[in-house]
């Protein structure tokens, strides 16, 4: 596998074909014998500044912290094992709901979208 060909930037779709997010950086592990594999997946602003780096980067990844409501947190973190398939997106074996929204798009959605009248009755 090529992680920067096979998984970074991909789609990734729960089991429904729901959108989650794209793949913006991977954590990899050591197996006992020191052969290493992507243990999991990461997503949101926190992941993709810290891969971007530089002034932009830290911008990005601080921001994201700023608005998660547990600044320790990190970036949202998708297990290996719940890869069900790998084509031109990544496909979970789970349902959206029971992965965390990112910090950003929660922020965004409770400041600035809610407030507009009628945004909640979108169907």
């Amino acid at each position: 596998m090529l992680i920067g060909f096979d998984l970074l930037d991909r789609q990734i779709l729960d089991r429904d074909g729901e959108p989650v997010g794209k793949v913006d950086d991977v954590e990899l592990a050591l197996t006992d014998d020191g052969t290493p594999y992507v243990a999991a997946l990461l997503v949101g602003q926190q992941a993709l500044g810290q891969r971007i780096g530089g002034s932009l980067g830290r911008w990005m990844a601080d921001t994201a912290r700023r608005l998660a409501p547990d600044r320790h947190r990190g970036p949202i973190r998708i297990p290996y094992d719940l890869v069900a398939e790998l084509n031109s997106a990544v496909n979970l074996s789970v349902r959206r709901e029971v992965l965390p929204d990112p910090a950003l798009e929660t922020w965004l959605r409770d400041h600035l979208i809610a407030p507009i009248p009628g945004a909640t009755d979108a169907s």
